[in-house]
């Protein structure tokens, strides 16, 4: 509780238990007269942090009693009930009118000439909140900041893509599985909406109006991020375009020099600030048929500039980790049921059999690489792996740093087995720097540090991650490169999007020789008994996993998120 002078101004604590402890240190409030003090009381269950802030020779003995007077009254279930919880994600803070009449008179007495000394006083002596640890769910089903799920993602594509029924698709899935819904506005259609023409506008106009567009973009984001932050159920909040879909419309000399004098970097505002990128390819390319511009007020582009701008804008977003394409390969029923899965997957919710499955990874052995000159516009980042100690044999859980120029992001990845041939649970949460050298105290010994150069870029439609092993590394790494892809192509179709300019040996999807957990054993396979073999790949060498039965099993490969 803060004590301010004669005004009770609000209850920090540090668990949703010790409202029960709360009478333990209203004889505390006796004690002190003018200077700061904190006093700490802790159980094996809760603790409470009480400070004090410094009276004035006007705070009278009586006042002081009035007021643990209102402490003793804010103890009552009444008084409780109206105590409201404002949550940021990492803070909360219990705030309270409830006051006994004496002490809220002669505070309203008394505030007339202090108010202006309160208000500054507050700013300087008022504690920071500390973090709480994370709340429990409570009768009223709230669900704890720690087990909450805030997802960002951002829905981007050349026009008539299919964003907007995509997003209403979305929402009513996620909300009817209980999750509370955002979606945040396309900015450029704000602002365009109102009377904006590029046409009008000179070269120096239109580069001022693309960057008060980002930083617009930018604030009306984190309002909802933090209404996200704020809530108190799992959180799905939809981007109708994001930050990195600005660099479309401008020439790259331009973006870069904007991104230099605001101090913006790629990694942060593509890599760390959103969750998932999903780029709805347009009607213009692949589905002309049904390209229009009648259903937009802001949509004027014929199908050539549609087809080049939408090229574009999945060009932007190359390097995102996430980064998914849904094409126009299928009808547009199936397409948005794509969509829903795909976030469905990276969240880690089993949709069971509501939505068919249609893509798959797959995985190749490339030879060797070829000029960079031969490559597509491409992003090259740099990545290490760490697996960590897990709490059972058929459990993964590793670390991956990502990131270009010094800037970094980090992931946590843990992975369950399949469970009554439920698909396998892989559930990925952003870290913090902190959380991320906290964690390395959990590596497991037993696996080598995974360095690679990893590549990624666009080719038909298609999004691909080239991923160049680097020393150091167990040798069976040396010079080994993999590509890697989504598809929900098969035979000819899927042969004609793969890349012609390398030099592809073989298909290794399934194969546990290339799997990141093997391939990172410190341990010979023919001894080790960690070895991870995959169920597929297991039926195809069921002769030879009766002969090593010693070797523990593995249902399922693991992947280079």
């Amino acid at each position: 509780m803060v004590y301010h002078k004669s005004q009770v101004v609000a209850f920090r604590f540090c668990s949703p238990l010790p409202f029960i402890t709360l009478k333990r240190h209203v004889h505390l409030l006796r004690l002190r007269r003018r200077r700061v003090s904190t006093y700490i009381y802790q159980t094996p269950t809760e603790s409470l942090t009480t400070a004090v802030a410094p009276a004035t020779p006007r705070v009278d003995r009586d006042l002081r009693d009035e007021m643990a007077t209102a402490a003793d009254q804010l103890m009552s279930p009444a008084a409780l009930a109206t105590i409201a919880t404002v949550s940021n994600g990492q803070q909360s803070l219990l705030a309270t009118t409830a006051l006994a009449p004496s002490a809220a008179a002669a505070m309203a007495v008394r505030n007339g000439q202090e108010q202006q000394e309160l208000v500054e006083s507050q700013k300087s002596t008022s504690p920071k909140p500390s973090p709480m640890p994370s709340l429990k769910l409570n009768k009223m089903g709230s669900v704890s900041s720690k087990e909450k799920r805030v997802y960002k993602i951002v829905l981007t594509g050349g026009p008539c893509g299919g964003k907007t029924t995509g997003q209403s698709r979305l929402c009513t899935f996620f909300e009817n599985l209980g999750w509370k819904v955002f979606r945040v506005p396309e900015t450029a259609t704000v602002l365009l909406s109102g009377g904006v023409k590029f046409s009008d506008l000179t070269e120096k106009e239109a580069y001022k109006f693309q960057e008060n567009l980002i930083r617009t973009m930018v604030q009306i984001e984190n309002t909802y991020f933090e209404l996200g932050n704020s809530s108190t159920r799992n959180c799905l909040i939809i981007c109708d375009r994001g930050v990195m879909d600005a660099s479309a419309y401008i020439s790259k000399d331009k973006w870069e020099k904007m991104m230099a004098g605001n101090k913006w970097n790629p990694v942060e505002m593509r890599d760390n600030r959103y969750n998932q990128i999903l780029h709805l390819v347009s009607a213009a390319n692949g589905a002309e048929d049904f390209y229009s511009t009648e259903d937009h007020a802001c949509r004027s582009e014929g199908v050539d500039l549609a087809r080049e701008l939408d090229y574009k804008s999945a060009a932007a977003w190359v390097g995102h980790p996430y980064f998914d394409v849904i094409d126009n390969s299928t009808n547009f029923e199936a397409k948005m049921n794509r969509l829903i899965e795909s976030v469905c997957q990276k969240v880690g919710i089993d949709i069971g059999d509501r939505l068919q499955a249609t893509s798959r990874k797959l995985k190749y052995l490339v030879a060797m690489l070829p000029p960079d000159s031969e490559f597509p516009p491409f992003q090259d980042f740099d990545v290490v792996h760490h697996y960590l100690q897990s709490g059972g044999p058929k459990v993964q859980a590793r670390l991956r740093k990502r990131g270009q120029k010094s800037h970094w992001s980090y992931i946590h990845t843990q992975r369950r087995p399949n469970v009554h041939g439920q698909a396998r649970i892989e559930v990925k949460t952003q870290l913090t720097h902190r959380d991320y050298m906290n964690l390395l105290a959990q590596r497991d010994d037993a696996h080598f540090t995974i360095y690679k150069k990893r590549r990624c870029f666009l080719i038909n439609n298609q999004y691909f991650q080239l991923d160049i092993y680097k020393e150091p590394g167990h040798p069976r790494c040396k010079g080994l490169v993999l590509l890697e892809t989504y598809s929900s192509l098969t035979g000819d179709a899927l042969k004609n999007c793969m890349p012609k300019f390398l030099n592809i040996v073989k298909e290794v999807t399934g194969d546990p020789d290339y799997s990141m957990f093997n391939l990172s054993l410190k341990e010979d396979w023919s001894t080790t008994k960690k070895f991870c073999r995959t169920a597929t790949h297991g039926k195809q060498h069921e002769q030879q996993m009766q002969q090593e039965k010693q070797k523990q099993y593995h249902p399922y490969d693991d992947t280079s998120d």
